[in-house]
């Protein structure tokens, strides 16, 4: 317990721009989010109180951060298994424990998990050696998508290979691979659970991702078009991974939309890009909701405050740091509010860098053709400056 108010206080391992919008939650519910940041210029660690500076891949730093908290939480997979489970063994909660977040960390134990339960994914093979992965091919045909098992976001860590030769060298730097077949896919959907330690769950709708180079880019809300039938399928298929695996907290399943149905691509436990569009379009955001269920509270109504949501993220282009920082960004965020009054900002306080996720921007509304044009255009502008002819300011700047 926080002593100053006596209210839980949720420790947060990673720094970035999901722990900054946790600790915004934070402060609505009257928590105190402790922050563990590698340094002080982290998103987090730039609007958080509570912040630590010290690496998640070091016991004793983990250690410290859970020392008073309630719960020890996440805005990344990638601390070491071994380190939870001593935390666990010391008697600290960890939300999602170990057992659970090991299918976050390695797509190889999910991809056993999965198969396991009999859940629906794409084929796939551990591959050590290149005979293996030509073995694969055989089986499904040329391209294969090889991933490495660990440490893998935003299309890092993934690979399509179309021949023997390419996935030689691709083991011989990496070694042991997940080898996937390269599904035919209609389009990516993903659904988001929380779920509280006893079980108790909370849905949102399912939604469509639009990736590019990896990168998530847009959310549209709800999926357009999507079967009522199918929809309710990714969603039950959420809650038995969640019950299954003994989540605590929100998971984000990533999907892969085919004619015949859906496939689990990857697995997320903690708030994730796809939910971000809760923040404005829904009664509990994902942030509000993963501080509930890691606290085990009661989980908040997921309703949506619009018929159409859509995010788009504010991706980093060509401009130097120097050309981007100041003045150059404050007045393109000026332009910004007064062109689009009605789309919601939220900047990260990161570094300009290529593809780098620097903030996001909301529209709400009735017609997702409309909607979509307003986001995209927005986050377009202040990411480059570049203004869409059909968005164009009517002053002409």
């Amino acid at each position: 317990m926080h002593p100053a108010t006596g209210l839980p206080v949720v420790a947060m391992v990673g720094g970035g721009q999901l722990s900054r919008m946790t600790h915004q939650a934070a402060v609505a519910l009257g928590q105190s989010l402790r922050v563990l940041a590698t340094g002080s210029t982290e998103s987090a660690a730039l609007v958080a109180a509570d912040v630590q500076l010290g690496d998640h891949r070091d016991l004793d730093a983990l250690l410290r951060l859970a020392e008073g908290a309630t719960v020890l939480t996440f805005d990344h997979e990638h601390v070491p298994t071994g380190h939870l489970q001593t935390l666990v063994d010391a008697g600290h909660r960890v939300a999602p424990g170990p057992g659970a977040l090991v299918h976050a960390q390695d797509k190889l134990v999910l991809r056993r998990a999965l198969a396991a339960a009999g859940e629906p994914q794409p084929a796939w093979a551990e591959v050590a050696d290149a005979d293996a992965v030509a073995a694969f091919a055989g089986r499904t045909g040329w391209p294969v998508v090889l991933k490495t098992p660990r440490g893998g976001y935003d299309g890092r860590g993934v690979f399509v290979v179309h021949d023997r030769e390419q996935a030689e060298a691709l083991v011989g730097q990496h070694g042991t691979l997940l080898a996937e077949e390269r599904v035919a896919m209609v389009r990516e959907l993903a659904v988001q659970v929380a779920r509280s330690p006893f079980g108790q769950v909370a849905l949102w709708p399912v939604v469509q991702t639009v990736q590019r180079d990896g990168v998530c880019n847009e959310v549209l809300v709800p999926a357009p078009d999507l079967d009522e039938d199918l929809s309710a399928a990714a969603q039950e298929l959420a809650i038995r991974i969640a019950d299954r695996l003994g989540v605590v907290g929100l998971l984000a399943v990533e999907l892969f939309q085919t004619e015949q149905g859906v496939l689990v691509n990857e697995l997320a436990m903690r708030p994730h890009n796809s939910g971000h569009w809760s923040i404005e379009g829904a009664r509990t955001s994902q942030f509000e909701q993963h501080l509930r269920a890691v606290l085990d509270y009661p989980l908040g109504s997921t309703a949506m405050t619009a018929p159409v949501v859509v995010m788009a993220n504010v991706l980093g282009g060509d401009a130097a740091e120097d050309d981007w920082a100041g003045p150059v960004l404050d007045e393109r965020v000026h332009h910004f509010m007064a062109h689009w009054p009605d789309v919601k900002l939220h900047w990260y306080g990161k570094g300009q860098r290529r593809g780098r996720k620097l903030g996001h921007v909301t529209a709400l509304g009735t017609d997702l053709a409309e909607v979509r044009a307003r986001a995209v255009a927005a986050a377009r502008y202040l990411a480059d400056g570049v203004v869409d002819p059909a968005f164009a300011f009517p002053d002409g700047h």
